[in-house]
């Protein structure tokens, strides 16, 4: 047993490629093959997210080590923080790998949605998530839907909930690609089409949908919407958002939950 876990160990020194876990999506495509030279599961299947990183109940990231034994992400957090992610991540509390990475690709415009923040997630029932978004590619005339527009009360967007105009309220930004969005738990967002995404993320999958533009699931059947939840999750007085840019150190992002920097 010793002698495999030191084998274990010195195989970290080494790059580890994590297996993608591909999800069906109702608004998703193809160019995580035609772009990337990616094999997807099934020839007739629309994919709209690849799960990069993950280490949730459901969904697991695993990697095949040299010596061919294979071992998830969870095991890594859990069992050789320190030789993987370094002795900076032992103080972390999280009893899972803190973030969630993903590519999206959207050939239809997702749903308006808003993730709680942590001052309401676990009375709504769920987990706060702030992510980031950076666009790799963007097809002309594509849109992100971010954060309320000027003057937008809770009343005014409660109103436009009950009258299906939610989309009147929220700010539309037009992408490029290499911009950056960063999206803060309780910011009102929807991926707009013909866009493919790295998105970083808390690990969380707590989503409380406001709109879906009158469709209907896989299913055949609307897609649930949770406008109580959302009501209680959405900030109200933050302002629009804007493409952040690098600063002279390359830095994109920088939060309590994850940083990002760019470079060459």
């Amino acid at each position: 047993m010793t002698d495999t876990l030191v084998f274990a160990i010195m195989e970290f020194d080494s790059l580890l490629k994590f297996a993608h876990i591909y999800q069906s999506r109702i608004w998703g495509g193809r160019r995580l093959e035609t772009l990337f030279n990616r094999h997807l599961p099934d020839p007739k299947m629309q994919y709209g997210e690849s799960w990069e990183i993950c280490d949730r109940d459901q969904e697991q990231s695993i990697c095949t080590l040299s010596n061919g034994q294979e071992i998830s992400l969870h095991d890594l957090w859990v069992n050789h923080r320190e030789d993987v992610f370094g002795r900076g991540m032992l103080k972390s509390e999280s009893p899972r790998y803190p973030l969630l990475m993903k590519i999206l690709d959207a050939c239809e415009d997702l749903s308006i949605q808003v993730h709680p923040p942590a001052s309401v997630a676990s009375s709504l029932g769920g987990d706060p998530k702030t992510e980031m978004w950076y666009i790799v590619h963007a097809e002309p005339g594509s849109k992100i839907y971010a954060g309320l527009k000027n003057g937008v009360t809770s009343s005014l967007f409660e109103q436009s909930m009950n009258n299906g105009s939610v989309a009147d309220c929220v700010q539309i930004l037009s992408p490029e690609s290499g911009d950056c969005l960063f999206i803060p738990s309780g910011m009102i967002h929807a991926i707009g089409a013909g866009l493919l995404i790295f998105e970083i993320q808390q690990n969380s999958d707590t989503t409380f949908r406001v709109f879906d533009w009158n469709r209907l699931g896989l299913d055949g059947q609307p897609r649930q919407l949770h406008l109580l939840q959302s009501l209680q999750s959405i900030d109200f007085v933050a302002p629009p958002p804007t493409f952040q840019y690098p600063d002279n150190r390359g830095t994109l992002v920088q939060c309590d939950f994850f940083n990002l920097s760019i470079h060459g």
